[in-house]
């Protein structure tokens, strides 16, 4: 532009240049959502068509569940079995096939327990880095050993490292699988001091809660009897994760809460 006779050169830094295209980036696709169908836009935009795992229920019954991951080990498993027995509380154990295959009694043990087995894959991979078929295989082949054993089926899975995406979970509902992590984690894997273990449940549970802990953890058979003790003097009920979960009329909100209609 012109000032005082004088050509005026105006300069732009490169983060300025980078951010004017990036917002002409978004025009463009807003434009083109306005015009048709234009999924690319909605997906760029919002995590809208993001499926998600139910990671914790609405209700306010004070209902909660605890739940254990087996993929190696079992010394403590008993151990475990012997507290909630003690404490009359039932628990939802996700395990891995070849967890099974190691420990086909203590399956059984499991089961016999009262408690409510899903699974956790059969190899423990990290599925989003499969194909569909291979997710399939992880999953039926699991299912067919837990049902092997307790002659029940199995609707309940948690994904390995706790990693999903929409291939994961589609592939799970098609086969009648319902998919669930949890909003309180033990960080017990950590192996971490039983009083952390602690302190990291207690203060972040809530009615509907889902706390993940492990079958194997360090200190599992010195934290758990603290935590039972401690939540059910607060008037939480623990029931299986499938007992928490509603069946039907729901939906799954941005947090993975699963919420009546």
């Amino acid at each position: 532009m012109k000032r005082q006779g004088k050509i005026v050169f105006l300069s732009f830094s490169s983060k300025t240049i980078k951010l004017v295209v990036l917002l002409t980036l978004v025009l463009i696709l807003l434009c083109s959502s306005l015009g048709g169908e234009a999924p690319l836009a909605s997906v760029f935009l919002s995590n809208s068509n993001r499926k998600l795992p139910v990671y914790c229920v609405d209700n306010s019954s004070n209902q909660i569940a605890i739940s254990f991951d087996a993929s190696w080990g079992a010394d403590k498993t008993e151990g475990i079995l012997k507290i909630l027995e003690q404490f009359d509380v039932k628990a939802t154990f996700f395990l891995v096939g070849i967890w099974v295959d190691k420990y086909p009694e203590l399956t059984r043990t499991i089961f016999n327990y009262g408690m409510e087995i899903g699974t956790h894959s059969n190899t423990h991979p990290d599925l989003t880095k499969l194909s569909t078929s291979q997710i399939q295989l992880e999953l039926e082949t699991s299912m067919e050993k837990i049902q092997r054993i307790t002659n029940q089926p199995v609707t309940l899975f948690r994904a390995p490292f706790g990693a999903y995406n929409n291939n994961v979970i589609s592939t799970a509902e098609s086969l009648n699988l319902q998919t669930v992590q949890w909003n309180v984690d033990s960080c017990d894997w950590k192996n971490i001091s039983s009083e952390k273990v602690i302190s990291n449940i207690i203060t972040k549970v809530g009615s509907g809660s889902i706390i993940l802990c492990h079958n194997n953890a360090d200190y599992v058979l010195d934290y758990l009897p603290s935590v039972l003790t401690t939540l059910k003097s607060r008037g939480f009920e623990f029931v299986k994760i499938s007992d928490l979960l509603l069946k039907s009329d729901f939906y799954i909100d941005h947090t993975g809460k699963q919420i009546a209609k």
